[in-house]
């Protein structure tokens, strides 16, 4: 059985030389055409979010609400993350046990935001503010205790 055997063009090293040309030419129109349909393609499953993203800003306040529910910002630290969790599970777990739907999405948005906006820098600097408050202030002037004096300076070899 014989195989097939394909013929090639390339006789010579001006053949091959021409050859390589050609296929870095063919290669870059095919690569230009995938980017060209690559763009196509982005625009056109984009196209419904832009349209979305367009009737979202006629809405006034949307951006207030976007900004609540951003994903986490970069100088967010771990107890403003654990806050915005637990804030509003507290709230409506213990103090809003009966109350309706709407007032509970209210307090679970406002609670959110006042929990991004506390963090661990200002929660230190108001528990120093209540500590200075409740500490008793000093009275009058220091006293200055004297040095009790012995008799045998502890330097003395005498035993």
């Amino acid at each position: 059985m014989e195989t097939m055997r394909k013929e090639s063009k390339i006789r010579n090293l001006d053949d091959l030389r021409l050859e390589i040309a050609r296929l870095k030419t063919l290669a870059k129109e095919q690569e230009d055409y995938l980017s060209d349909q690559y763009r196509l393609f982005n625009d056109k499953v984009s196209a419904p979010v832009r349209f979305i993203k367009s009737l979202i800003s006629w809405v006034p306040g949307a951006d207030i609400a976007k900004n609540l529910f951003a994903k986490g910002k970069k100088d967010e630290d771990w107890l403003s993350k654990a806050l915005r969790i637990g804030l509003p599970i507290v709230l409506n777990r213990f103090f809003l046990r009966r109350a309706g739907f709407l007032k509970r999405a209210l307090v679970t948005l406002l609670s959110q935001q006042a929990a991004g906006a506390l963090n661990k820098d200002r929660i230190s600097s108001l528990i120093s503010k209540v500590a200075e408050f409740v500490r008793p202030a000093k009275r009058g002037r220091r006293v200055v205790r004297k040095a009790v004096d012995y008799g045998i300076p502890p330097d003395s070899e005498t035993y």
